[in-house]
Parts: structure tokens; C-alpha cells; sequence
């Protein structure tokens, strides 16, 4: 049951407590050797293609790497997700594989030890608000049995790509505002739609990318995963 009636990869966003971005990014696609399409951000760099093709946009169920998704979009904030990207094994190896029972018990000695990894982006605000965020999704999947049976009911209707591409919906609004209600820090509606637009509760690759109907037949072979 619905809970309510781009932010691509490369938007660069600063951090939303601060800011509402309004920009609207024109969809592009570009061809390769061979003449497929693709989204023209997942051709701007080499670490973008496998991202593009094999990950965004494919419906993921699986609560710790949604949890992932969730603290990254919040650490991407004013950076792009490229450098994000480069730095995910990091993270993962800093974040314990972003395995939150483990987070949340993190303390401020695990804060002083991430706060001296370079190879991670050593933000105090961001690193204490996934510990929190981590301490919020025990008690979410306590109270709705997953973290993707609560993210998932999110979901929106199917509809074609939008172009131009909006840097927030009203359902990411809706699921900014009630993860921001359950204590979760860094989760503005720009990074909400973000991490739906990753995560697969929308399929935003542009009509006619090579990846759009593999995603679409992922997220309709599903089915009662969520």
C-alpha cells in the first residue's frame, strides 16, 4: 500500500539543509562504436559504463546495501557520486560493509578512527549521521520487519523517463519527510530521489538507452521480493 498518491549521478548538489536545488537536467544520450544508446552521464567516465549498465536503476532488496545507497547519497552531498564511487570499497571496509546492527554501535572512537581514514571523505557531520542513520534503520526494520518492505512502499507508478530530468519528485519529498520524521540525518529530497533513481523505485534512464528495458524487466520480475 502507497504511503503517498536528479538528481542524476553527475548533479552535483551542495548539502540540502542548507539549500532546495530547483536546476532541471536535459536528458541526453550519446552512441558508442557499435551504435547503442546510453545515458550520456554513464559515457562521461570509464568508472561510470559498468555503473550505468549493470546498477542503476536495477531494483535492489537487499537491506544492507540499501543502507549503503542511503549513507552515500548523504556523503555525496555537495561532491559528485564519481568521487563517491571511486571511494565505495573504502566506505565499505570503513562502515563495517554497511552492515547497521554493526554501525550502531559504532561509538566516538570509531568517529576519531574514520575521521583519520583518508580514504574516505572525512566529514565529522556526515560520519556521525550514518551512525545515527544506522541506529534509526534497526529500529525501522524493527518496526516494519525490513528496510526495503519500508523503502519499497515508496515505490511510485510507472511512467516514462522524465526529460527534463527533476532534481526532486513529491514522492521523494514524501520519503525525505518521513525518513527525516524516524531521526535519519542528510536526507533531503534531493538525495531521496537520487537514491530511488539508483535503487530501482524509478527507472530513469532515458527512452532508448540500452539499459532502460533491462531495468524495467528487473523491476517487474520482482514481484513479491518487497
Amino acid at each position: 500500500m502507497r504511503r503517498h498518491p536528479p538528481g542524476n549521478p553527475g548533479f552535483r548538489r551542495p548539502d540540502e539543509g542548507f539549500f532546495r536545488p530547483r536546476a532541471r537536467k536535459v536528458v541526453k544520450l550519446t552512441a558508442d562504436e557499435r551504435g547503442d544508446l546510453r545515458c550520456t552521464w554513464g559515457t562521461s567516465a570509464a568508472d561510470y559504463l559498468a555503473y550505468h549498465d549493470d546498477e542503476w536503476g536495477m531494483p535492489v532488496v537487499d537491506d544492507h546495501r540499501l543502507f549503503e545507497k542511503l549513507c552515500l547519497e548523504g556523503f555525496q552531498s555537495g561532491l559528485s557520486w564519481l568521487t563517491i564511487l571511486r571511494k565505495r570499497e573504502a566506505f565499505r571496509r570503513a562502515f563495517a560493509d554497511f552492515d547497521f546492527e554493526k554501525v550502531a554501535r559504532f561509538n566516538s572512537r570509531s568517529v576519531s578512527r574514520l575521521l583519520g581514514d583518508a580514504s574516505i571523505v572525512r566529514h565529522r557531520g556526515k560520519i556521525e549521521s550514518t551512525i545515527n542513520n544506522a541506529r534509526c534503520a534497526v529500529k525501522l526494520r524493527e518496526a516494519h520487519g525490513s528496510l526495503r518492505s519500508y523503502l519499497w512502499s515508496f515505490e511510485p507508478e510507472r511512467r516514462p523517463a522524465p526529460d527534463p530530468m527533476p532534481a526532486h519528485t513529491p514522492d521523494s519529498r514524501a520519503l525525505s519527510k518521513d525518513l527525516k520524521r524516524q531521526g535519519f540525518r542528510f536526507v533531503g529530497p534531493t538525495t531521496a530521489y537520487a537514491f530511488m533513481q539508483a535503487m530501482g523505485l524509478v527507472n530513469d534512464h532515458a527512452g532508448g538507452c540500452v539499459a532502460r528495458e533491462r531495468c524495467e524487466q528487473a523491476r517487474s520480475a520482482r514481484g513479491s521480493l518487497v
